[in-house]
């Protein structure tokens, strides 16, 4: 199920990252450390920089390993809670037990953290052992967006679990991005997609260069037109 409304989020390393996605026309920031790990919780300062950078919303990773589990769940809490009085209004997560499914429990703790901000499962549901089944779940654990490419290893594998999740009439946006390129979005669209989120795809120097403003914009365009 997806918003009517198109949305481009970007992720973002730091304020520098933050200003070009801004200016390229982005709709909304994903704010994360350590890309080498796929994305970790960033550091407090780099959240105030963030936030003083753009006017944009923005999600905040809660991640503290290269894995999909919890790890130390009362730490997440902690930092959670820190974000929040640092000027933090959303979040991204997502956990999985030994089982590869949703890890209710460790969700539910940041949830009780939380208390009502909105928060995105990350693409931790393209390794559970049924997608459409983790995103009505999902439904009911009370997340308003679901990143997702359909498929561990991105978005070309998954096109067909994508398609049907967007199909559903009920439940969480769907964020499409894992491997997404730029040639997929018109089917994704017609398919009824409309949220698309984008990383090394606005970074023509690789995760050590900061967001091209320019790459941002061809993709608002393509995402809005």
């Amino acid at each position: 199920m997806s918003s009517k409304t198109p949305l481009l989020e970007v992720i973002a390393l730091d304020a520098a990252d933050a200003e070009r996605a801004q200016e390229g026309g982005a709709d909304r920031l994903e704010l994360v450390a350590e890309m080498a790990q796929d994305g970790l919780t960033p550091s407090l300062e780099t959240l105030r920089d963030v936030l003083k950078a753009t006017d944009l919303p923005v999600r905040v990773m809660l991640r503290d390993n290269g894995s999909f589990a919890a790890g130390d769940l009362e730490g997440l809490r902690a930092d959670t809670a820190r974000l929040i009085d640092e000027g933090a209004r959303e979040f991204v997560f997502g956990f999985l037990n030994v089982d590869s499914e949703i890890d209710l429990d460790a969700c539910e703790v940041l949830i009780k953290e939380l208390d009502g901000l909105p928060w995105t499962f990350h693409r931790a549901i393209d390794r559970t052992r049924d997608p459409l089944r983790a995103y009505d779940r999902l439904s009911a654990l009370g997340c308003d967006t679901v990143l997702a490419a359909g498929h561990p290893n991105g978005v070309a594998s998954g096109l067909s679990v994508l398609q049907r999740i967007a199909q559903r009439e009920s439940g969480p946006s769907l964020l499409v991005g894992g491997g997404l390129r730029a040639q997929q979005v018109h089917l994704l669209r017609a398919g009824g997609v409309r949220g698309f989120h984008v990383g090394s795809a606005v970074r023509p120097g690789g995760w050590v260069s900061s967001v091209d403003v320019e790459a941002v914009r061809a993709w608002a365009d393509l995402v809005k037109n």
